[in-house]
């Protein structure tokens, strides 16, 4: 009963923002309103990790816009990061049609044993906050890894530090706190050889995972990356 009041109230109140179409800001103040609505109602839901009451507050992707949907976010990002990628900070990938992932370079990140954001990487976090919040039909899932060096527990807890500080950042920077995600995999998935500084660099890095919220397939896009 309550959901039901919750979700009256915040349809009310889109129709109300919706309904001034000459005013300049409407986006942002219908942006507003569902974040409301959609954080009022995921504090009443016991498990909201399911995705289903966000994509119904948020409004889903039906199937057949979701290829145009994700080309036309991916394309902006690469716009808009091109001076990222060529310096080798992020690096922008499609592991399938339907995600998009980006890979932050440590060395820009992070301090080492740090799980604070270096004040020079904030413009580009900056960057990414603004794109995904604009693309609000989309699960973000931030990923934190380590190298081995170090006891497994601690590098998991750094790893899960990471994360959460870089998925913070995006909440603070406008993103929907109820569409992000954060996770630690530690040491348990290097990409390079841990023998090496090189190898150890390149293992130190923290993935963010772009989804699109997809209508009656709302849980696959808050499904963590595997």
């Amino acid at each position: 009963m309550i959901i039901k009041k919750l979700l009256v109230v915040g349809v009310a109140a889109l129709i109300t923002v919706g309904c001034a179409t000459d005013d300049p800001n409407r986006r942002a103040k219908t942006g507003a309103a569902i974040g409301a609505v959609t954080g009022a109602v995921i504090g009443n839901q016991s498990k909201s990790e399911n995705g289903r009451v966000i994509g119904a507050a948020v409004g889903a992707l039906t199937g057949a816009a979701v290829g145009s949907y994700m080309d036309k976010q991916h394309a902006k990002l690469q716009q808009q990061l091109a001076a990222e990628q060529n310096s080798n900070e992020i690096a922008l990938s499609r592991p399938d049609a339907e995600t998009i992932k980006l890979d932050v370079a440590s060395e820009v990140s992070f301090d080492v044993n740090s799980a604070s954001i270096k004040p020079n990487f904030t413009g580009s976090l900056n960057k990414v906050a603004r794109i995904i919040s604009e693309y609000d039909q989309t699960a973000i899932h931030v990923i934190g890894h380590t190298d081995s060096t170090g006891s497994g527990s601690y590098n998991q807890q750094l790893s899960e530090k990471r994360a959460i500080s870089v998925a913070r950042y995006l909440s603070k920077s406008g993103v929907q706190r109820t569409r992000l995600r954060s996770a630690g995999r530690g040491e348990n998935q290097p990409i390079a050889d841990n023998a090496t500084s090189t190898g150890r660099s390149q293992n130190r890095r923290v993935e963010i995972y772009l989804k699109p919220i997809v209508q009656g397939r709302e849980r696959e896009a808050f499904t963590s990356p595997r």
